[in-house]
């Protein structure tokens, strides 16, 4: 587009949506969100309903610019990256509008924020279990469109298993409501799950059905220090099946990382004493207090008298367990090794301890002084890894990448668990998808948008208007 078709487009969309609803300049935008990473869009749109974030992408789609969804702005990958392109914030769309609590559901505009939903939830007697460090700025429609997991996907499965009915916009305005409230609905193709986890590559998502949960009436939670990743997977298996279904989280440290964030100038203590080489973090959900301490307590005590645990702790009382998983969450302090590399992979539990081993011996291989601190939902098979090599930039970068993700082919492990592909992983999107499935993807993205305006260059590389956003 020209400097003057520019102009003009957003000069209708000031029409549209007023003046308050179109910020431009890059300064502003930096001034106002303070994050880089997101680049300088032309404009940031503010629509306050469906019908706006509607009208905007018919005026986008007749002038081929390319448009680029805001959630909560929290994802790793560069999947808000704006540079060149008009970003379409769902801020202003923060809504809760219904809570059927006979049925169990909460209907949603996709800017309200995660947090906001689970304590209303709450409020009502109900409960939302999608639970994740960025709870307080992430926002419903960032979460479907990246199918976000969190802390309890072991028993609550990812956003996908906690969406009934979708509504979302397409590239040329067209409003799909799929609005379902049923858990059994099998009329036809189930249009939701094109745009969970397509990172608004196929649609604007603009509200939701959730599925809610009765309130859990008991949190039962123990710190753990194991000595061989082989006890690791006893524990799991046996805790799962000890529990009967109510445990909620198994979350596993690497050492280095749990010294880290119990150790000053950290505001975290040990709940059980450093020199081990794993340490678990296990919760679990139920329906009465006592009888669940009971068997909980009874589950472990069993654990410890096979050896498989070398020391632990249970949770005294909400404080407490509060502070477990603020140990788990303070991952910001990561940034005291320096400038860090992020990753976010998936393979099998009995894969884990070896992949971890190679990984760190490569980096150490490269960079003598390197940093890995590994962590992450060892239940379903998601790790973290944050690498510190003394070096920054994208060479740096693709280095680290390649170390991270090279085994993973081999292993058919994949590249992203939970935070999507955005631009940053793009590159590796063969290592975890065959070419058949790829190719499936550019039929869906060709039929949906061809004019390719929607978040182009994002998961596969732009082809047609959105091409310059490819890099």
């Amino acid at each position: 587009m020209t400097a003057s078709d520019t102009a003009g487009l957003l000069e209708r969309l000031k029409a549209l949506l007023g003046d308050s609803g179109v910020v431009e300049g890059g300064a502003q935008t930096h001034a106002v969100l303070g994050m880089s990473r997101l680049g300088t869009p032309i404009a940031i749109l503010r629509p306050k309903s469906t019908q706006e974030v509607s009208a905007c992408l018919r005026l986008c789609h007749e002038a081929r610019q390319a448009v680029v969804p805001w959630g909560g702005r929290t994802g790793l990958v560069g999947g808000a990256s704006s540079d060149g392109a008009i970003a379409l914030s769902l801020e202003r769309m923060n809504r809760i509008e219904d809570i059927d609590v006979e049925g169990a559901t909460m209907t949603v505009e996709a800017g309200a924020v995660l947090q906001t939903v689970c304590e209303t939830a709450e409020t009502n007697g109900l409960f939302f279990p999608l639970d994740l460090g960025a709870r307080g700025s992430a926002t419903i429609g960032g979460n479907i469109s990246t199918n976000a997991g969190g802390n309890r996907v072991i028993r609550y499965g990812m956003m996908r298993d906690l969406v009934l009915g979708i509504e979302a916009v397409l590239a040329d305005g067209t409003v799909v409501s799929s609005l379902n409230r049923l858990i059994k609905n099998n009329a036809g193709y189930d249009l939701k799950q094109l745009f969970i986890g397509s990172e608004g590559t196929l649609g604007v998502v603009t509200r939701a059905v959730l599925r809610l949960r009765p309130k859990p009436k008991s949190q039962n939670m123990a710190f753990l220090a194991v000595d061989d990743f082989a006890h690791l997977v006893r524990i799991l298996r046996n805790v799962e099946s000890g529990l009967g279904g109510t445990l909620s989280a198994f979350e596993v440290m690497w050492d280095d990382f749990y010294s880290l964030v119990t150790t000053p100038p950290a505001q975290g203590r040990p709940p059980v004493p450093h020199g081990h080489p794993f340490y678990v973090l296990i919760e679990a959900l139920g329906g009465g207090q006592d009888d669940d301490a009971a068997r909980f307590e009874g589950v472990l005590s069993a654990e410890l008298e096979s050896g498989s645990i070398a020391d632990a702790v249970l949770a005294k009382s909400k404080t407490e367990c509060a502070r477990f998983w603020a140990l788990r969450d303070d991952v910001g302090q990561v940034l005291r090794n320096g400038p860090v590399f992020t990753f976010d992979v998936s393979l099998k539990i009995a894969d884990m301890d070896s992949y971890a081993r190679e990984v760190r011996a490569a980096l150490l291989a490269r960079w003598p002084n390197a940093t890995l601190m590994v962590f992450g939902h060892l239940g379903d098979g998601n790790l973290h890894l944050i690498a510190g090599v003394g070096e920054s930039g994208r060479l740096a970068h693709e280095a680290v990448e390649h170390i991270v993700y090279e085994p993973l082919r081999a292993l058919g492990g994949s590249v992203s668990a939970e935070h999507g592909i955005g631009l940053e992983k793009r590159p590796y999107l063969s290592y975890s998808r065959g070419a058949d499935e790829i190719a499936l993807m550019r039929t869906l993205k060709l039929a949906l948008d061809p004019q390719n305006i929607l978040n182009p260059g994002k998961v596969l590389e732009a082809q047609g208007p959105g091409g310059p956003h490819s890099t």
